[in-house]
This record gives C-alpha cells, sequence and structure tokens, in this order.
C-alpha cells in the first residue's frame, strides 16, 4: 500500500529468504563462505563429513542457503530437505527422491532402510565415476531426533578409498550446537570440518541492511529513517533481519497512513507495539491490557482512513521534506548525471544494452587493476600518460582513492564510476569499470561497450573494494590531523549544514576543525555507514558532495 508513497517498485520490507535483497555483512559473507567451502571450484567435495551453520530465529540462515544453492557449480548433485521432522526411513526416502535415484520396486511391501541406502550408495559411487560431487543439505536441523542424526552420520561413511562420497550440510537454530555437545553425538560432532554461527546485525549495519533493502526495492532520494530512528529500530529489532523487515514495514505504513515522508521514532515505537506487542517496556508503557491493545488497532484503522480521503484531496502531499538528510541517492548512470526523485517512466531515449551474465564478461575484464585505472582516468576527462596513473594523476588534481568493504547504498550514493574489485573461487582477480546503478542492475565498461549485469550476481563476485579518482577541495591535506583551518576546513561546514538543514557559520575564515566539528563530522558518518572516527577523509568528502549536490562530484575549486 504504501510503495508508490515512498517511490519503491516493490515491497522491500518482505520476509521471504529472496536472495535478491541478501545483504552482505562481513558475517553474512563468512557464512556463505563456509557453505561454499562445501563444494569445491571444480566441483568435488572438499573432505566429507559436516558443515555447521546456526544463528539466532530470523538471522538470515535460509536467505543465505538459498543464495548458495545459486551458486552450485556443474557436476554438483545437491539434495535440499527443509523439513527434517522425519523418521530415518522417511528421511532416507526423500534424500533418494531429492537426488532423482531410482529405488528397487518391492512389491506390496514397503522399502525397508537397506534398500534406500544400496540405492544411495550406488548412485554416489557412479557420480563419484564422472567425476561429480554430491551434497546433503538439511534447513531446520536442530529439529532431527537423534536416531535420524545417528543415521546420518552412518552415511558419511560412504567413501572410496580417496575421499567421501557425501557431503552433509546441517543448518539451525542454535539448540543445534546444544545437540551435538551430547556424549551420544560425540561421534558425529567430531566429523563436523566446519562451523559458523551467525549473530545479529549490529548497529551500523542495521542501518546499511535497511538501506539495502530500500536500494533493492527502487527507492531514491533522501531515506525515509533518520540516524536516531534507526538507531530506535535496531535497539527495537535486536538487529534481527526478520524483525527489523516487520518493524520497517509497519513503520512505513503508519507514515503512510499519516501521510509522512519520514519515519520518526513515534511511529516506530507505535508499530513496534503493534508487531511485537507489549515486549517491549520502554516504548509500550500503559498498554497493560488487551482492550487498550484493541483500541490501538482501531485508531490505527480510522487514521488510515481519515490519511486516504486526506491524501486524495492534497495532491501535493508525496512531496520529500526540504531539509531531509539524504543517505542513498537515485541510480548513477555516469559521474556527471544527477540523481533524480521518482517520477513517471519517461520513453527511452536510447534503447538500454541487454542484461549479461556476470560469468561471461569475467573473462574480458582486466586482470591488471593499472588497465582499469587508464579507463577509468579517460572516462573522467584525465589526461593519460605513461608511467603510473595514481602519480600523474596528481598533476591534474586528482587523488586515487581506495576503500574496502563498501555496500551497493553506498556506492549509489556515491554517485560516481570506479573500479571494483571481481573475484571468483580459485580464479585471480579482475577490475571492472563501474558506471552506474539502477535498481536491480549494474552497468560495466567492458572493453568500449557498456555491459548490463545483475546485482544479484555482481554481489557475489565484489567483496566491497572499490576505487576511483578525486578531486579534493582547495586547502586539502592527505591525513587531516594537520588541516585544523582553511578551504577545505570552510567548504566541510558548508556542506555538513547543508546535510544538517542548518546554516553555515557566519565567519567561515574564523573555522578550525575542533571537537564541535569533528562531533558533526561524526554523525554524518555514522547516517551514511562510513566508520564514524570524526576523521574527515575521501571517502566523508565524497559522500557529502554527492549528498549535497547530486550531480556534482567534483567540489567547487
Amino acid at each position: 500500500m504504501y510503495s508508490q508513497h515512498f517511490g519503491l517498485t516493490q515491497d522491500p520490507f518482505s520476509i521471504a529468504p529472496d536472495p535478491r535483497y541478501l545483504f552482505m555483512s562481513e558475517r553474512h559473507r563468512e557464512a556463505l563462505a563456509h557453505l561454499l567451502y562445501g563444494v569445491g571450484g571444480s566441483g568435488r567435495v572438499a573432505g566429507g563429513g559436516f558443515v555447521l551453520l546456526t544463528g539466532d530465529i530470523g538471522t538470515g540462515k535460509t536467505t543465505i542457503c538459498r543464495c548458495f544453492l545459486q551458486q552450485i557449480p556443474a557436476g554438483c548433485h545437491v539434495a535440499y530437505i527443509f523439513n527434517p521432522k522425519l523418521t530415518v526411513t522417511e528421511l532416507l526416502q526423500s534424500v533418494c527422491e531429492e537426488f532423482h535415484i531410482e529405488t528397487p520396486r518391492a512389491g506390496a511391501a514397503a522399502l525397508t532402510v537397506k534398500d534406500y541406502i544400496d540405492a544411495l550408495n550406488a548412485f554416489l559411487l557412479q557420480s563419484h565415476a564422472n567425476g561429480e560431487s554430491c551434497v546433503l543439505i538439511i534447513d531446520e536441523a536442530q529439529n532431527l531426533a537423534s536416531d535420524v542424526l545417528e543415521q546420518l552420520r552412518l552415511l558419511t561413511n560412504l567413501e572410496t578409498s580417496e575421499r567421501k562420497l557425501l557431503q552433509i550440510v546441517l543448518i539451525g537454530q542454535p539448540e543445534l550446537r546444544h545437540m551435538l555437545a551430547q556424549p551420544e553425538l560425540e561421534q558425529l560432532a567430531q566429523r563436523v570440518i566446519a562451523r559458523f554461527h551467525l549473530d545479529a546485525l549490529d548497529v551500523r549495519e542495521s542501518a546499511q541492511y535497511i538501506a539495502h533493502r530500500l536500494a533493492v526495492a527502487g527507492h531514491v532520494g533522501a531515506t525515509p529513517f533518520d540516524r536516531r530512528t534507526l538507531e530506535s529500530i535496531h535497539r527495537l529489532a535486536r538487529g534481527v533481519p526478520r524483525r527489523i523487515n516487520l518493524l520497517c514495514g509497519r513503520a512505513l505504513l503508519g507514515a503512510w497512513a499519516n501521510g509522512q515522508h519520514q519515519v520518526n521514532r513515534a511511529i516506530v515505537r507505535k508499530a513496534a507495539t503493534e508487531v511485537f506487542g507489549a515486549e517491549h517496556g520502554d516504548f509500550t508503557r500503559g498498554l497493560h491490557t488487551r482492550e487498550l491493545a484493541l483500541v490501538a488497532v482501531l485508531v490505527a484503522a480510522c487514521t488510515v482512513a481519515a490519511a486516504m480521503l486526506w491524501m486524495q484531496s492534497e495532491p501535493g502531499s508525496d512531496q520529500l521534506p526540504q531539509h531531509a538528510t539524504p543517505t542513498v541517492t537515485g541510480p548513477a548512470t555516469a559521474a556527471t548525471v544527477p540523481a533524480a526523485a521518482p517520477a513517471p517512466a519517461a520513453p527511452a531515449s536510447r534503447e538500454e544494452p541487454p542484461l549479461v551474465a556476470l560469468e561471461a564478461l569475467l573473462p574480458e575484464l582486466p586482470l591488471d587493476v593499472r588497465v582499469a585505472w587508464r579507463a577509468l582516468a579517460v572516462h573522467s576527462a584525465l589526461a593519460v600518460t605513461d608511467g603510473d596513473p595514481c602519480k600523474w594523476t596528481t598533476t591534474q588534481h586528482s587523488q586515487c582513492v581506495r576503500a574496502a568493504d563498501l555496500t551497493l547504498p553506498q556506492l549509489r550514493q556515491l554517485n560516481r564510476p570506479g573500479i571494483l574489485t571481481l573475484t571468483q573461487a580459485g580464479a585471480p582477480p579482475r577490475y571492472a569499470l563501474l558506471l552506474g546503478l539502477d535498481s536491480v542492475t549494474a552497468t560495466l565498461l567492458v572493453g568500449s561497450t557498456p555491459q548490463r549485469v545483475g546485482l544479484a550476481s555482481l554481489t557475489q563476485a565484489w567483496q566491497g573494494d572499490f576505487a576511483t579518482y578525486w578531486q579534493p577541495p582547495d586547502g586539502y591535506v592527505v591525513g587531516m590531523p594537520a588541516m585544523t583551518k582553511g578551504p577545505a576546513v570552510e567548504w566541510l561546514d558548508r556542506r555538513l549544514a547543508i546535510a544538517e538543514g542548518t546554516q553555515a557559520a557566519a565567519n567561515p575564515a574564523a573555522l578550525v576543525l575542533d571537537d564541535a566539528l569533528r562531533n558533526r563530522v561524526r554523525a554524518f558518518q555514522r547516517a551514511q555507514g562510513l566508520r564514524a572516527d570524526g576523521q574527515p577523509g575521501p571517502m566523508t568528502f565524497m559522500q557529502l558532495e554527492s549528498s549535497t549536490a547530486p550531480g556534482a562530484p567534483t567540489p567547487p575549486r
């Protein structure tokens, strides 16, 4: 209902495990790496035994699993069991069905455990002879009975003289770890070759997670959540992605019902009461009876109805607040293209390049990063000469800037071309020139041809490394501690004032980089998902450039 109100193309906070919305925090990347450990790049099993992934409810285990399934290499058979409340016979039957194994006909008599194991063993041996591997994934594994776990252990005994024939991945809630710690399951626990526990997000990751999902859903312009609201959401949702989805979805609905484009903490408090009930004492004091809860629901329903009538009579109600602090800008098609607010689609003036599989483009991308730097220099209208690109550009008032662990929303906010480092298992890194992003695709320059690839595949090869050229403002000093005042500090104050919706200093010449100004820098960095150290480095300056003057990535000189 609120999608059009916030300029969204789809629901950003659905709790369905959609891999497109997978937010790859550092711990999520490591969790995915543990799953991929079970399948080598050649399609062979890493070494048999068990791989264990645990995490609290709603932390994203199943979504990671779905993403993992999309990356299974050719020559690997996968059996995926999502309902493990089975007997031993039922489990073996399900495994054979998932592997598409033909079992012998037993006439009127039911097949025995031996029948299924014999058929499975024959299939595994044939797969091994064909150079293929087999992986069994069991989701919600904390629901497995002890005798079923023991049978799974016995399945890992199926082997040749060289290696195990079956890799088993167990995904479950934290109690799965406690189950495997029981003395009767010690033999199984000793066969766990890799284990990882997926924790909840921290406050910075929660903000990045929300921005990521909004961006994938097509949101452009100022984020509907300010910094203090994001902190409240993190605290109420405890950093659990599924709880964040529920809370943010209900909060956006509440803002829409009230005709607001910004979600404030009062809306979040009400949404938390509606979604989580009375478990949050700090926000639900006084709501001790079901009668009061019912009244709140009725009031909310009346508010929605009134808001709908009000919005029909107020055509200007969908305008963004004038001083909203932007955190994610619209799709950047090039460094000089400004981000635009949501608008009705206009007829395309030129045909977009077709969507291409990233895997097909990787061999065409350079292995030498200097080639990518030169291509970026040409694209940025910098003079290209021989030698190190990061040395000869300094004569053109440009610096090479590198950053790690960036996210897609941060790239959109930067709104400038740059170099992405792309990696695949067992292969050296490749370097791609990024021209721009939209809600679901990225445009890369391959040779002299722009190519569009899906963001879902891009994020699997891109680990957050980004490099670009940057023209610093006059007076900028590398390292900034020595830069206590001057034109760069004045520029910093002006842009921060625009981002904050406040007035710049009346006497800019007297400005110094003191504790007060550093605190303002920290607040901005925190809102943008940067490391809030109060140190205004190149990333902070570039984020300020794009936040306060979208489409103008070069500061005034």
